[in-house]
């Protein structure tokens, strides 16, 4: 049985030693967060979203989130326990810094399938990598003065060949006791420094053993570094520089290895092992769920200010109709995390930290599937009939839209810019295919009106905006509270047809969060609503204790 906290605790430790950036930090308001994996396209985390809704989704799982609505007594994993507040230590900060960071890193293997790791690379131009260079270029330089002198000097490089030794005895399984002995005899660090004292190393020698034992225990995908090592005619500081790149190289394998090996573990065991360490996180860290308490609440208190008393103040238990269930609560938060303001909003709950930079990418991706939604429909309203029946036009159109609007996330972007250039593209094509079917061309004053039209796009109270936004957030609520979404990704409502494909894709996506969210979380969400809906202090009432109850289990 795998110990997948160990696993993961040591991992850390393991691939702090080969500088790798295991998942990227979270992005200022001005930055576009990058990817942990290399290579990624944009819809690979949406196909595996979409596998993982299926699988993670089952009747069971959500028959069991349901049932954390209703149950106050669970497991101890399963129930969310609160602690009265109390200073933290140093130690219990630190312990809850590594327990999120191992959730991090778990939630990343399990989410995305197309998570590895690699070496970091530094920008070109950055002063990092400039002081990097520099003290890497003045250790060679020693260790290349230091065997070129007379006598030479061994120290250096008995110390590289530990450090190198160290690292191939890591490639190997623990039962690989014949290679470990061999190892160990043809680097004997001791042996070496005896050789050293009379100038009798054979440097070239122990380095062409490494690399032999380098090409036994490497990937294939490395064979083609191996092979250079071997042909390589540099000095031999060069070959034992190149010889440290190519064991980097390794060790990211290794780790790789390691992970898709460990996945379908962590799938297996994924709701119980995040669920328990973010409890393990609470009981260190009291606080750890203010801002998910503060999501909650605030979509609590939008649906009640919303809801139209049903009945007199008088007739009480009637009235209590009006009242939002727990789960519309749920949904209704759930939906403010696609809306969610970065810049104004407080920070994201606790529970979706470990999503952060993919609930960024559909927000940013999703505002540009709607204002070209939104051009689209100014276009087909102003000009009507004689573009219509067009989709090879309708698709040309899109497209131009969309290569325009690429990056309107940033705040460097000019969306007013964009959109005078996108409408005199528009135009452009637009009399292009009227002209070839023998229609007449957009007058100054048509043009003029539909590039007027299309950049107030931006205005808050624009009547285009809000019916695509209030529409999109209809079809995102409708996937959010049906139990087989995956079945209604193709139903978009009237006026989106333009975007389908794409909403389609943005609703998997999501919609895989969601779920999995919910059934990981559901516990600690349970508390929170439980204690909102039926405290004193609660925003809603205090309504009788086995009226809330009922209300719960309903």
């Amino acid at each position: 049985m795998i110990n997948i906290s160990q696993w993961l605790s040591a991992e850390f430790i393991y691939i702090g030693t080969f500088s790798v950036q295991l998942y990227p930090k979270m992005p200022r308001n001005d930055e576009r967060p990058t990817s942990t994996s290399s290579g990624e396209d944009p819809g690979s985390d949406v196909e595996s979203s979409s596998e993982r809704c299926d699988s993670m989704t089952s009747a069971s799982d959500l028959d069991c989130c349901r049932e954390s609505f209703t149950s106050y007594c669970s497991s101890k994993h399963c129930t969310p326990s609160s602690s009265p507040p109390k200073t933290l230590t140093l130690d219990e900060v630190m312990d809850s810094a590594r327990d999120l960071s191992t959730l991090s890193l778990a939630h990343e293997i399990i989410v995305n399938h197309n998570f590895h790791l690699e070496p970091d690379h530094i920008p070109q131009d950055s002063l990092w990598k400039a002081v990097r260079d520099n003290v890497h270029k003045a250790f060679w330089d020693i260790l290349e003065s230091e065997l070129n002198g007379d006598p030479p000097e061994y120290g250096q490089a008995i110390r590289l060949l530990e450090e190198i030794r160290e690292t191939l005895l890591s490639f190997l399984n623990p039962g690989a006791n014949r290679m470990r002995t061999q190892i160990m005899e043809a680097i004997d660090i001791d042996l070496i420094r005896q050789q050293s004292d009379n100038d009798a190393v054979d440097i070239q020698g122990i380095a062409s053993y490494i690399i032999t034992t380098m090409g036994k225990l490497c990937a294939p995908v490395r064979d083609e570094e191996i092979k250079k090592l071997r042909e390589s005619t540099d000095n031999i500081v060069t070959m034992f520089r190149e010889i440290f790149r190519v064991l980097d190289l390794m060790k990211a394998d290794i780790v790789n290895f390691t992970i898709d090996n460990l996945r379908p573990v962590l799938q297996r065991q994924s709701v119980e092992y995040e669920r328990a360490k973010f409890q393990s996180i609470l009981e260190k860290t009291p606080s750890a769920l203010d801002h998910t308490t503060s999501w909650i609440k605030s979509a609590l208190e939008e649906l009640l200010s919303a809801t139209i008393p049903t009945e007199q103040p008088n007739n009480q238990s009637k009235g209590q109709q009006g009242r939002p269930g727990p789960f519309q609560v749920l949904n209704a938060a759930f939906l403010h995390i696609l809306t969610w303001d970065y810049q104004k909003s407080p920070p994201l709950p606790e529970t979706w930290m470990t999503d952060e930079i993919r609930l960024r990418e559909i927000q940013w991706k999703l505002q540009q599937c709607q204002a070209v939604n939104e051009v689209l429909l100014i276009v087909y309203s102003t000009i009507g009939s004689p573009i219509q029946g067009l989709p090879s036009l309708s698709d040309h159109l899109k497209r131009t839209a969309s290569v325009l609007l690429d990056g309107m996330h940033s705040p460097k972007f000019n969306i007013e810019e964009a959109l005078v250039g996108i409408s005199a593209q528009i135009c452009c094509e637009l009399n292009k295919s009227l002209t070839e079917r023998n229609y007449p061309a957009l007058t100054s004053a048509l043009q003029a009106t539909l590039t007027g039209q299309i950049c107030s796009i931006t205005q808050k109270d624009n009547p285009i905006h809000t019916l695509v936004e209030d529409r999109v957030q209809q079809y995102f609520m409708m996937l959010i509270c049906d139990p087989k979404p995956q079945a209604k990704l193709e139903h978009v409502p009237a006026g989106l047809t333009a975007i389908k494909p794409e909403l389609a894709l943005l609703g998997a996506k999501f919609i895989s969060l969601v779920n999995y969210n919910r059934i990981v979380y559901g516990p600690f969400y349970a508390d929170i609503i439980r204690k909102l809906m039926f405290s004193s202090s609660s925003p809603a009432g205090n309504p009788p204790q086995d009226t809330a109850q009922e209300s719960v289990t309903s």
